[in-house]
C-alpha cells in the first residue's frame, strides 16, 4: 500500500470507521485475554501454566493460536475453538441432510440461517469444551507438581468458571462477526491472526534468551529465520496463484445497438479453500491430544493405557501427527473447495449472460470442464499447503527446537494470507468509493 491508497483511506469515512472496528476488537481482544478465570489461586495456576507451555512443544503450539490466553488461563483460553468446530460440523451436515443443503444454496437468506444454526450450536460446544478445558488442566497440574491447582471448587465456582470461560468464547465469535460486518476483512481469520501476532514477540524474545545463554543455537535460529523468509515467498505465490480460463461474450442487438463481443477471463485461484483447511485440520486434530490429555489419570488401566498412546501418538513432534496432518490439510482443501466454488451456478450465470468458454459447449459441459479444472489446480495448491504445514515438523527435526513448530509454516500462511486477503478487500473498497463520486 503505497502514500496514495493511505491518504485515500483517511479520506474516507466509512473506511476509517470500519479501520476503527478491527483496532477497537483488536484492543479488547488483547484486554480480554488478561482477565484470568476465576480460580483459587490464580497466580500460581498461571506461573505453572506458563512453565509448562514453555517445556512441551504440544501445548505451546496450541497456546499459540489462542495469543497466549490459554497458558494465562484467560476468559479466551478456548479462542474460537467451538465455533470452528460449530461450523465443521454444519459444513458436512449440509452434505448429508437434504434440507441444510437446500439451504445453503438460498443465497444470502439461506447463509445467514446457516451461520444461525452454527451460532445456536456454538454454545453448546463451548459449555462442554470448558467443563473439559478445566478438567484437563487439573489432570496436568496433578501430574507435574501432584497438587490440583485449580483446588475443590464448590458447584456455584464450576458455574462461575465453565460460565465465564463459555462467555469468552461465545464473546469472541460476535467480535469475529463484528469484524466481518462492520470492520475489514474476515473476522474469524482477523481474530486468529490476531492471537498469533500476539504470541510472536514473547516467542522472540524467549529465542533471543536462547542464543544468549547458548551461543551455538545462533546458526540454527538464522537458518529457520531464512527458512520463514522464503516460506513468505512461497507462500505469497501459492496464495496469488490462478488459472484464468477465457470466457467470450456474444454480441447482441439491441435497437440498432451492438452490445456484447467482448473477450474476458474468469481466474481460478489455486487456493480456492483460502486458510480455512488449515483450521480445520488444526480443529480436528486438536482433538486426539486433547482427549489423551482428559483421560490420562482414568481410574480405569485399559482407559488411561490408550490415553496414553493417543498423546503420544498424535503429539506435534511425532511423525503420526505431521503425516494426518498433511493428509487433513489436502482432503479440507478439497472439501472447502466444493462448498464455496459452484460450477454449476458459473456455467448456468455464464450462459444467461450470453457468456461461453471457448470450444466448449454452455450449459453442462461448461460445468463438467469447470469442475475437471477445478480439481486439477486444487490438487497443486493441496500439496502446496501441505508442505507448508510439514515445514515445522521438519525443521523440529533437524533443528531439535520446539519453536520451530510455534513459529513455522502454518503460523506464517495464515498471517500472510490473511494479511494479502485483507489488502485486497481494503484496496476494492478504495476502487468503489472513488467509483461512487462519478
Amino acid at each position: 500500500m503505497n502514500k496514495e491508497t493511505w491518504r485515500q483511506l483517511y479520506k474516507n469515512t466509512t473506511l476509517r470507521k470500519r479501520l476503527l472496528v478491527v483496532l477497537a476488537v483488536m484492543v479488547a481482544y488483547s484486554l480480554l485475554s488478561q482477565i484470568p478465570v476465576p480460580v483459587a489461586d490464580g497466580a500460581k495456576l498461571q506461573t505453572f501454566l506458563t512453565k509448562l507451555f514453555e517445556s512441551n512443544s504440544v501445548l505451546g503450539f496450541v497456546n499459540l493460536f489462542s495469543g497466549g490466553a490459554l497458558s494465562r488461563f484467560s476468559v479466551l483460553l478456548m479462542g474460537l475453538g467451538p465455533y470452528i468446530n460449530a461450523s465443521i460440523i454444519i459444513q458436512l451436515l449440509t452434505q448429508v441432510i437434504p434440507k441444510l443443503g437446500a439451504l445453503s444454496k438460498e443465497g444470502e437468506a439461506g447463509r445467514n440461517k446457516i451461520n444461525y444454526y452454527t451460532r445456536l450450536l456454538t454454545l453448546p460446544l463451548a459449555i462442554i469444551q470448558s467443563f473439559a478445558m478445566v478438567i484437563l488442566v487439573r489432570n496436568l497440574s496433578t501430574q507435574s507438581v501432584g497438587i490440583d491447582l485449580i483446588g475443590n471448587p464448590t458447584v456455584f465456582q464450576w458455574v462461575m468458571m465453565i460460565s465465564t470461560i463459555t462467555a469468552g468464547s461465545m464473546l469472541l465469535m460476535w467480535m469475529g462477526e463484528l469484524i466481518t460486518e462492520k470492520g475489514i476483512g474476515n473476522g474469524i481469520s482477523m481474530i486468529i491472526l490476531f492471537g498469533i501476532v500476539a504470541s510472536l514477540p514473547a516467542t522472540m524474545a524467549s529465542q533471543f534468551a536462547l542464543v544468549q545463554s547458548d551461543p551455538t543455537k545462533i546458526a540454527s535460529i538464522i537458518f529457520i529465520l531464512a527458512a520463514a523468509a522464503a516460506s513468505v515467498v512461497f507462500i505469497v505465490y501459492l496464495n496469488e496463484g490462478q488459472r484464468n480460463i477465457p470466457v467470450s461474450y456474444a454480441r447482441r442487438m439491441t435497437n440498432t445497438k451492438s452490445y456484447g463481443g467482448v473477450d474476458t477471463h474468469l481466474p481460478l485461484r489455486v487456493i480456492t479453500a483460502g486458510v480455512i483447511p488449515i483450521i480445520f485440520a488444526l480443529a480436528f486434530l486438536s482433538i486426539p491430544t486433547f482427549l489423551g490429555q482428559l483421560f490420562t489419570n482414568a481410574s480405569t488401566a485399559w482407559v488411561a493405557n490408550f490415553a496414553q498412546k493417543l498423546t503420544t501418538i498424535f503429539s506435534p513432534t511425532s511423525w503420526v501427527y505431521a503425516i494426518t496432518y498433511f493428509v487433513l490439510v489436502v482432503a479440507f482443501t478439497y472439501f472447502y473447495t466444493a462448498i464455496i466454488f459452484k460450477p454449476d451456478e458459473i456455467a448456468e450465470n455464464l450462459q444467461k449472460q450470453g457468456g461461453f468458454i471457448p470450444g466448449v459447449r454452455p450449459g453442462e459441459e461448461t460445468s463438467k470442464y469447470l469442475k475437471t479444472i477445478i480439481t486439477r489446480i486444487t490438487f497443486t495448491g493441496s500439496l502446496g499447503l501441505g508442505i507448508v504445514a510439514l515445514l515445522p515438523f521438519v525443521m523440529e527435526t533437524v533443528f531439535k527446537t520446539s519453536q520451530a513448530i510455534t513459529i513455522g509454516g502454518t503460523s506464517l500462511l495464515i498471517i500472510v494470507a490473511v494479511i494479502i486477503e485483507t489488502v485486497k478487500q481494503l484496496r476494492s473498497m478504495l476502487l468503489m468509493a472513488s467509483y461512487e463520486k462519478y
